[in-house]
């Protein structure tokens, strides 16, 4: 009801559970906690939290602007709405190897099963972008050992993401991996690989669970969990999916307001009344505490015929 009903310890337990080599177990990007409830009643096995999602719903480009504090907050709000594990987006882990460390506890505390943090210079920039610049490899382990060495459960899953693919190729990029893992790292997120026999090599390179990233627009093409699954990957995101949905479907009905003076034409392909308040479980809330939620709720089976007046 007012929050998960599983711990974040559970959680951590259920994510390393869940990463095993060739499994290729999807997790949505979550853009709001009633996203991540969505995500976990279609039968989803987890949850990712993009850090360029958190910046552009602030309005901000995903150059590096947000703050831990931001970061934490939102990441927090989502990983309480539901009993799956969340993995969120650290960036470059917010500051030097002391600061990374903070930036662990900070997200155990907020309710986090597991992050990732990168090897790009301040400030960033989105990972299927031109012109990046890597940290050097010194640079780059400092920030993964300060994140294990940081961490207070052991469970909290350290991913190291290298984005040296684009810059230096994919041998050195493997070798970066390489290094990351033993610096501690407990799973590797190569970005914007090529093609899939890449995928194939990174997965035969390394001990761990491997990630890939399933971003629309981006460097690599859009491959099945199948193709993915038979490459060796653990675990596939696709961070900005539903947010481009959303925004998309949001700037088409306001297109249609100005176009048509009206929304009417959109309602059909709007989440009705009923259906929104059976995701936020309306029915729950009325069960726990009639004396505030007197009213009936309505089923999602139900058109919404009521009046606007006794509905709102």
């Amino acid at each position: 009801m007012l929050s998960s009903t599983t711990t974040p310890a559970q959680k951590r337990q259920h994510l390393r559970a869940l990463l095993t080599p060739g499994a290729a177990q999807p997790f949505p990007g979550a853009f709001t906690p009633l996203s991540a409830k969505l995500i976990q009643e279609k039968g989803f096995p987890g949850v990712y939290i993009s850090g360029a999602v958190i910046a552009n719903e602030l309005g901000l480009p995903d150059v590096g602007l947000t703050t831990l504090s931001e970061v934490a907050a939102r990441g927090g709000q989502i990983a309480r709405s539901t009993d799956l594990p969340c993995l969120i987006d650290a960036d470059t882990g917010f500051g030097e190897p002391m600061n990374v460390a903070r930036t662990i506890q900070e997200l155990e505390d907020a309710g986090l099963a597991g992050c990732h943090i990168e090897d790009q210079v301040n400030p960033k920039r989105c990972g299927h972008l031109d012109g990046k610049a890597m940290v050097d490899l010194e640079t780059a382990t400092k920030r993964i050992r300060a994140a294990a060495d940081g961490r207070r459960d052991e469970n909290f899953l350290v991913m190291a993401r290298t984005d040296l693919r684009a810059t230096d190729g994919l041998d050195a990029a493997i070798d970066r991996m390489k290094a990351l893992v033993d610096a501690g790292a407990d799973a590797i997120f190569p970005e914007a690989l090529k093609d899939l026999s890449e995928f194939e090599q990174v997965c035969a390179a390394l001990d761990v669970p491997v990630l890939a990233n399933m971003t629309e627009f981006g460097k690599s093409e859009l491959y099945t969990r199948e193709q993915l699954a038979s490459a060796g990957v653990a675990m596939v995101i696709y961070p900005v999916t539903l947010l481009r949905s959303a925004m998309g479907a949001a700037e088409r009905v306001l297109e249609t307001i100005l176009d048509e003076g009206t929304q009417e034409s959109r309602v059909p392909e709007m989440l009705t009344r009923a259906r929104l308040y059976e995701l936020v479980d309306y029915e729950g809330y009325n069960r726990f505490d009639a004396s505030v939620f007197d009213f009936e709720v309505p089923t999602a089976h139900r058109t919404d015929q009521t009046p606007p007046s006794t509905q709102e």
